[in-house]
């Protein structure tokens, strides 16, 4: 059975991989509806599954690949990597509209500047108090304070290593959570109930899974505002950290 299995996922990885994705999702989700309470979005839960996934098949394995060291999922080495994130982030940028991000201002547009480049900073100073030297690494762990899609950018970008990826993807991943558990326990000091304060506020925090999972336990209405500019966050930092940050980064350090 085993035999027939790993035959089985050798002929058809991609698509083994698409249903070990969806299976990981609807388990995410049901802890987050049922366990939860809601205050944790699924998105988060399921990439901390992935995370204890990968590190439980390195153990088993000894490999470096998390799960696509595994036999049976190997496809998801090819699902997990360059070709299919660069896929996603593309796609996330044309389902934006520039009509949009002017409904909400300029002081939506600077929001959406100021969160990137404010991100950016306390993830570069953390990882200098780390002892990290090199610019390359240090713009990295920046990008992913900012959210846990641009730290990967980054890092394949500039070519650091695979671990200092693996720290920019957990700083996101962290990020996330916090925003996504704090914003309900914050949203009526900061007058966080109308649409242009989920647009101001989508652009600070900038990581779509926190800001929207924030939004959906605090009014569920305000979900597709800050989600507008969480959206263009992304996409913004994944323009400036491997270019613009970096060299300010490289130019100071």
């Amino acid at each position: 059975m085993t035999a027939r299995l790993a035959d089985f996922a050798g002929d058809n990885g991609l698509l083994v991989a698409f249903v070990f994705v969806g299976l990981v999702m609807a388990v995410a989700y049901a802890l987050s509806r049922h366990v939860a309470r809601g205050t944790v979005h699924g998105s988060a839960i399921a990439i901390a599954l992935g995370l204890l996934l990968a590190f439980w098949a390195g153990a088993d394995t000894g490999g470096t690949n998390g799960v696509a060291d595994w036999p049976l999922l190997a496809g998801i080495g090819v699902l997990g990597g360059n070709m299919f994130r660069d896929f996603a982030i593309v796609a996330t940028a044309f389902g934006v509209r520039l009509a949009d991000l002017r409904a909400a201002g300029l002081v939506g547009a600077l929001s959406i500047l100021i969160g990137v480049v404010l991100s950016f900073a306390v993830g570069a100073a953390v990882a200098i108090g780390f002892g990290i030297t090199d610019p390359a690494e240090i713009a990295t762990i920046g990008a992913g304070a900012a959210t846990y899609i641009v730290g990967p950018v980054t890092g394949a970008s500039l070519g650091v290593s695979s671990s200092i990826i693996s720290l920019s993807i957990a700083a996101g991943l962290v990020k996330a959570v916090l925003v996504m558990v704090t914003t309900p326990l914050v949203a009526r000091r900061i007058g966080l109930d109308n649409p242009a304060s989920a647009m101001i506020y989508g652009g600070l925090m900038g990581t779509t899974s926190g800001v929207t999972g924030g939004l959906a336990a605090t009014d569920p209405r305000l979900v597709p505002y800050g989600a507008m500019t969480s959206t263009f966050y992304t996409g913004l930092g994944c323009l400036m950290a491997p270019s613009v940050l970096y060299l300010a980064v490289k130019a100071l350090v």
